[in-house]
């Protein structure tokens, strides 16, 4: 008889029955194995919110083989996720087993490493029925607002439509930031640069600030003409100069929240796809034998900590003190405080070990593991650094009656920042605000000083409305008001975009028409569902379930007793009056029916539509409606029918498409020419995308009609030995490969070389 051990995924078989050898046989539930059913409400409100679980459809023959491999096992570990979700999945594999909750095995691994795994396995504990409540009041809550809600909007909009808890309240956050945008008014502002001229001749800038009383805001033409009338043949007189070392710390290891922002900023990673690879990552790949074939590679990357075990900040300050040399290492390990509120179940997401540097196992890895698994080497690596040691300065001069500024630092010492630096925060333009320039190299003054000035330049502005919300500022938005969980954020992301309450314009988030009308529609009937606050002391509720703190039950029936009358008041005017959702007209006749097409949203974004669908289909992009929006128009026409060829973004990289679309559907892939001459005719060599835009090889600008084409990349370096041109070859060792084949010519690439 062997050991049976149970996994939520399959790709975490291989690794684990590895670790744990012969004695084991190790199996996938694919998920959970029971849930409430999709035909009915499933929930017993009269009896204590009883839920009643079936087996999920389609899921007859793992249940069977489950059942059929743990009859004839000696011990049932059950290793499902570490979290509530996993722990909820272990629990319904036991019933469905008929194991007892105090005879069950259950184990977690935060990481999927040998030593992780194997320990894990000799300390088995209970299931942990709080972390199962937990999970089942998320779960009863949401399918009890999803039932009891979406009728009322088939009635009152239109049908089809859901509404969720944690989703409605991301919604409203969209919707009310396009309101703000809306009802702003931009108020004019002035800046004052003068452009001084040092005793070396260098000219520099500085800012115009205010006076001896404080800031001034230069609110017009007139005001900015009169402080320049005033500064008129005068010199500046610098007042004081500050320069000090200021540390700069590094971030803390990754949750997932930050994860998800950074990846976001620095990857252009949608939420979804993050989590998808993180994943992968943590769930194990081969990375070579000689690196210990396959394992996970992360720990689990469902987390709010930002906790780091002492062997890994062991591991850590090795490998920086051996990478970077001692003055990168702090005289103690760094210790992150976790969040307010957080759970602290787990460590931060970091590598599972540090010395499996990115570099090493790029060749296994896909572009986007590779990517993922930088960043977060990077920033946990970053995280146990010594601080960067800033240069800072800031001097003040006087013109007249008026105070200049200028502030600004430069790197002295990089720290963590050899490693890592965070990407920047979006901001609004604010009026009054100096901004710190980095790398400012101002020329060697001295308080007493006078300087002329080479020029003095006013400048117009308005300020700006509040940016719309994308996936790193909505993240942290939910996070820093307690909506939703870790696990929440992508899901609750696709959702609202599925649903098409929300779309996306140049990677921000805008309400949809439907989005608009649906927010409006529970503001007025369902306060709370959409309420900032209501929404997070329901997750704080949920986390004191997870603590034992209080009972599933009572937790429930508080949540009913008050949305059941929000509920039973709203019936009463259920369908008196069917809300039309807005249709935006365009100035597009439908070349097909006459009709003027009015504004859809899609995946992509916004589309002219015929309002005859669907007895009409034609559809047409919208016109730009700013400079900034405008197309770019290709030098050459389509190959069709002659019309302009129009710049897109696809997921393969960007094409150009037929500006008639869609009555012509020409495309042609973008193309990036080489600086390397074709050696069969000497026309440019052009960078190609295969069929699918997933193939990327080079080819002669006249192909087909020359037929050179390589998957190596040529380089614009001659052959030493016989003047070909070169390729670099990919492959373990990048190398630099003459085309002529009897040449022979073959050179190693140093790894410098290689990255570039």
């Amino acid at each position: 008889m062997v050991n049976l051990v149970i996994v939520e995924s399959p790709t975490k078989i291989a690794p684990i029955k590895k670790y744990l050898g012969s004695n084991y046989k190790v199996i996938a539930s694919k998920g959970h194995v029971r849930d409430l059913p999709k035909s009915s409400f499933g929930v017993d409100i009269e009896n204590g919110f009883e839920p009643h679980y079936i087996n999920i459809r389609g899921k007859g023959d793992v249940i069977k083989e489950i059942r059929k491999e743990a009859k004839g096992a000696k011990k049932i570990f059950l290793a499902t996720d570490p979290d509530r979700e996993g722990e909820a999945i272990a629990w319904h594999l036991a019933t469905t087993l008929g194991i007892p909750v105090e005879k069950t095995l259950r184990v977690s691994f935060n990481e999927i490493t040998p030593t992780v795994v194997k320990a894990s396995i000799k300390e088995p504990r209970n299931i942990d029925m709080n972390l199962v409540n937990a999970q089942q009041a998320r779960r009863i809550l949401d399918r009890i607002v999803g039932y009891k809600l979406s009728p009322f909007l088939w009635k009152n909009v239109k049908s089809g439509l859901s509404a969720g808890r944690v989703q409605s309240a991301a919604t409203r956050i969209i919707v009310d930031r396009e309101e703000e945008i809306r009802a702003f008014k931009p108020e004019e502002y002035w800046t004052i640069d003068a452009f001084l001229v040092a005793d070396d001749g260098k000219v520099f800038p500085v800012h115009f600030y205010g006076d001896a009383k404080g800031k001034i805001k230069i609110s017009n033409e007139k005001e900015a003409n009169a402080i320049l009338s005033a500064m008129e043949g005068k010199e500046f007189r610098v007042n004081q100069v500050k320069r000090s070392k200021r540390k700069k710390l590094p971030m803390p290891p990754f949750t997932t929240s930050t994860l998800q922002q950074e990846a976001s900023k620095k990857l252009n990673f949608q939420s979804s796809r993050v989590m998808r690879v993180a994943q992968e990552l943590y769930e194990g790949i081969h990375i070579g034998s000689e690196l210990g074939g396959t394992q996970g590679l992360i720990t689990y990357m469902r987390t709010d900590s930002q906790r780091v075990s002492a062997d890994a900040q062991s591991e850590a300050m090795t490998l920086i003190r051996e990478k970077y040399g001692d003055k990168f290492c702090p005289k103690t390990p760094r210790v992150y405080k976790s969040r307010t509120g957080a759970q602290d179940a787990h460590e931060a997401i970091r590598p599972a070990r540090v010395s499996v540097e990115p570099q090493m196992i790029k060749k296994y890895l896909t572009s986007d593991q590779y990517r993922l698994y930088k960043l977060i080497w990077d920033r946990f690596v970053a995280s146990q650094m010594e601080a960067a040691v800033l240069d800072t300065v800031n001097a003040e001069f006087a013109c007249g009656d008026y105070i200049f500024k200028a502030s600004g630092y430069s790197v002295a010492f990089r720290g963590y920042m050899a490693v890592y630096e965070e990407a920047e925060e979006e901001v609004s333009t604010a009026a009054d605000e100096i901004r710190e320039v980095r790398d400012i190299r101002l020329p060697d003054i001295h308080e007493g000083q006078m300087l002329a000035s080479e020029r003095n330049e006013p400048a117009r502005h308005f300020t700006e409305a509040p940016p719309r919300y994308n996936e790193a500022s909505l993240i942290k938005f939910l996070e820093e008001k307690g909506i939703g969980r870790p696990g929440t954020y992508a899901p609750t992301i696709t959702t609202i975009l599925a649903r098409n309450y929300v779309a996306k314009e140049n990677k921000a988030f805008v309400p949809t028409s439907l989005g608009e009308v649906m927010i409006r529609i529970m503001k007025e009937n369902f306060s709370d569902i959409v309420d900032y606050q209501f929404t997070a002391d329901v997750e704080d509720d949920l986390d004191n379930i997870e603590k034992g703190k209080q009972e599933l039950d009572l937790v429930l029936a508080e949540f009913w007793n008050g949305f059941s009358k929000e509920l039973a008041e709203a019936e009463k005017n259920i369908g008196t009056a069917m809300v039309e959702v807005p249709v935006e007209e365009t100035d597009i006749v439908c070349d097909k029916c006459g009709a003027k097409m009015i504004v859809k949203s899609g995946r992509f974004g916004k589309f002219a539509a015929c309002p005859n669908y669907p007895t009409c289909r034609n559809t047409k992009p919208l016109e730009a409606k700013t400079p900034e929006e405008k197309p770019v128009v290709a030098d050459f026409k389509c190959e069709k029918c002659g019309g302009d060829m129009i710049l897109k973004k696809g997921p393969y990289g960007d094409f150009y498409a037929c500006a008639n679309y869609p009555t012509c559907r020409f495309t042609k892939q973008k193309t990036e020419a080489l600086d390397v001459p074709c050696p069969k005719c000497g026309a440019a060599i052009l960078k190609r995308y295969g069929r699918g835009g997933k193939s990327l090889f080079y080819s002669c600008e006249n192909y087909p009609k020359c037929d050179f084409s390589t998957w190596d990349m040529p380089v614009a370096e001659k052959c030493p030995s016989c003047g070909e041109i070169l390729y670099r070859k990919k492959g373990k060792t990048a190398m630099l490969i003459c085309h002529n084949a009897e040449c022979g010519f073959k050179k190693k690439l140093e790894e410098g070389e290689a990255e570039e």
